[in-house]
């Protein structure tokens, strides 16, 4: 494999774009740990306009990177020793220092708890049950990262027992062509129009089917298509014909959304064309994002190294930012923009400060998802 840089760009944009969905939590009306006190109902149709497939991109590009780091490895069960250790050890470290201020501010603004941070990180953080109907501890945005190593083990295992090309050339002739744009969205439209309607993610790893139906075919997806240059190539023909899919599918579902806003009772009958729409927004925007990166994303930069390296350590630490900061920011009674330029800014220099801290100290690397240092020897 060679590297497609595309991809690269690709991957960095997903978790920027992840960044700023989460300061817009803060000002729309969906659950979150803090709000603002200038809700919007407004925010909602932005936030839409990604909200179908950011996360299903950040699967297909965790396959797609998963072909390479096996390719790279001494074989599967290097990858998978690998893989834990880049994935589990800043995961626990995740959950036991990153994570905890977001359900302490959650409890204090929403349910009235009084104690200090210090008492509840001591006292009421690992209880392993429920507080005020928070399951403690939690990994709360973390759970990208659990899903990502179930995915990782059940492809390592399928590696193991699945020898020789045959499934890589069944994907190059199943994707090669238009299919690469209407077989996934087929699924997506059964999983979302008829299957599971109206179903929402729980991100509690058991009995969320709905994430496990349409995240872990798209990991498998990523990782198929990092050895096919016919579906690479289809993406290209076809990338076009999924934007127009992504713009039409978000127009029905912000059409929905302004037709009968969250105060109202949404008819039964409109739950069927919503799915149908929200999966042609969800697959569309990705083929036309993936044709994107290879047409005109796929060279390199000086930037893209150091890039490439610090979006997880910003996604580690950066909703933990963003729920601290707006939890000081709730007194100060600033407008709306104030707080959302304060959110930006603050989140952008904790995460730099954040990686850079951490990629200076050797014992913190591996905390943070980046590699050790080179052993003087092993140099």
């Amino acid at each position: 494999m060679t590297r497609h840089y595309g991809m690269d760009w690709l991957r960095i944009g997903a978790f920027a774009l992840l960044i700023l969905y989460h300061i817009g939590m803060v000002f729309v009306p969906w659950n979150f740990h803090v709000k603002s006190l200038h809700v919007e109902d407004w925010v909602r149709l932005p936030m839409l306009a990604s909200n179908a497939w950011r996360l299903m991109l950040l699967f297909v590009v965790s396959g797609y990177a998963s072909r390479a780091l096996l390719n790279r490895s001494r074989g599967a069960g290097a990858f998978f020793a690998n893989r834990c250790y880049r994935l589990l050890v800043p995961l626990l470290f995740g959950i036991a220092v990153i994570v905890p201020p977001q359900p302490w501010v959650e409890l204090v603004t929403k349910h009235g708890y009084a104690g200090s941070y210090w008492t509840f990180w001591a006292h009421d953080y690992f209880r392993f049950g429920k507080l005020a109907g928070l399951s403690l501890p939690t990994w709360n945005h973390l759970w990208f990262v659990v899903y990502l190593w179930v995915y990782t083990t059940l492809l390592t295992v399928a590696v193991l027992v699945v020898r020789g090309d045959a499934l890589q050339r069944a994907f190059d002739r199943i994707f090669g062509g238009w299919a690469v744009l209407v077989v996934p969205i087929a699924w997506l439209v059964f999983v979302h129009a008829w299957w599971l309607r109206m179903v929402g993610e729980t991100q509690a790893l058991w009995g969320d089917w709905i994430a496990h139906v349409t995240y872990f075919p798209a990991f498998l997806f990523g990782f198929g298509l990092a050895r096919s240059e016919p579906a690479m190539a289809a993406i290209g023909r076809w990338w076009k014909t999924g934007a127009i899919a992504a713009v039409i599918g978000y127009l029905c579902v912000i059409g929905v959304e302004l037709r009968w806003p969250a105060d109202v009772v949404t008819p039964r009958w409109v739950y069927t064309p919503y799915g149908i729409a929200h999966a042609l927004e969800q697959w569309g925007a990705i083929i036309a994002l993936i044709g994107i990166a290879e047409r005109h994303w796929n060279r390199d930069h000086r930037w893209r190294p150091v890039l490439t390296e610090a979006v997880f350590p910003f996604y580690l630490i950066h909703q933990t930012i963003i729920v601290l900061v707006m939890y000081a920011l709730l007194p100060a009674g600033l407008p709306g923009w104030a707080e959302f330029a304060c959110l930006l800014a603050a989140t952008i220099v904790g995460c730099i400060a954040f990686y850079r801290i951490g990629r200076g100290i050797a014992p913190l690397r591996p905390l943070i998802g980046l590699r050790a240092l080179p052993s003087k020897d092993s140099a």
